[in-house]
């Protein structure tokens, strides 16, 4: 005997709930970095690039964010449309500009590495779950991963996985050993949170939302790889 369909329909967000929940994921997002920068560690993905960028030169973290998801967007629109990509360039804009402003308001004195690896992960893992569900992500590698997946069948799981393997060997020349532990423990704090909390069924939502994000590590989705 089948059961009987009574799955309720699928409510699109206000456009207040977007905003509000936009701004309110890149704020948990944006302060995981903060915790990051100031342990000295770094993420996956595009944000990684931006980590190792800034290490290296002293450029800001959030210009270099900013600057290097730019490219991103053309093919976010095609691939995603342009609700997604609206809501994806604020969300990365506002990362920009909040991991900037926060230390002019945050300013701890000593910081264990590993307790900015999971306090920090778990922050942009929360934040991330929020972006997801209102359609938004945080751009970068994951947007073309998705399209050479849906172009020509390459798997946006193991391009995403070179990208971040690429991003971990560089961050041996800029970060101490230390350091890239505690980035590691922080990759898996920001997976379990996304992971426990975001599974297909329990929230209703759109393709783009639920593939497009980019996070540390791999949680089973096509692209894990932060901010």
């Amino acid at each position: 005997m089948n059961a009987p369909d009574n799955v309720p329909s699928v409510t699109r967000h206000s456009l207040l709930e977007d905003v509000l929940a936009i701004v309110t994921g890149t704020l948990f997002v944006s302060l995981g970095i903060t915790l990051f920068k100031q342990g000295g560690l770094l993420s996956g993905g595009t944000a990684g690039v931006a980590f190792l960028i800034h290490y290296a030169t002293s450029l800001p973290f959030g210009v270099v964010f900013f600057t290097i998801n730019l490219p991103f967007y053309y093919l976010a629109v095609r691939h995603m449309g342009w609700r997604f990509t609206l809501k994806t360039f604020c969300a990365v804009a506002l990362v920009s500009w909040l991991s900037e402003v926060h230390a002019h308001f945050v300013q701890l004195g000593s910081l264990n590495p590993l307790y900015a690896g999971v306090i920090g992960g778990t922050l942009m893992g929360v934040g991330f779950i929020v972006l997801f569900r209102h359609q938004a992500s945080l751009g970068g590698v994951n947007i073309v991963a998705l399209y050479l997946q849906d172009k020509y069948g390459i798997r946006a799981g193991k391009l995403q996985m070179a990208v971040d393997v690429g991003i971990v060997l560089a961050s041996l020349v800029v970060v101490s050993p230390m350091a890239l532990a505690a980035s590691l423990v922080g990759a898996v704090a920001l997976n379990l949170s996304i992971a426990l909390n975001h599974r297909p069924g329990r929230y209703v939502a759109a393709q783009p939302a639920s593939t497009a994000h980019e996070h540390v590590g791999s949680n089973g989705s096509p692209g894990s790889s932060v901010a």
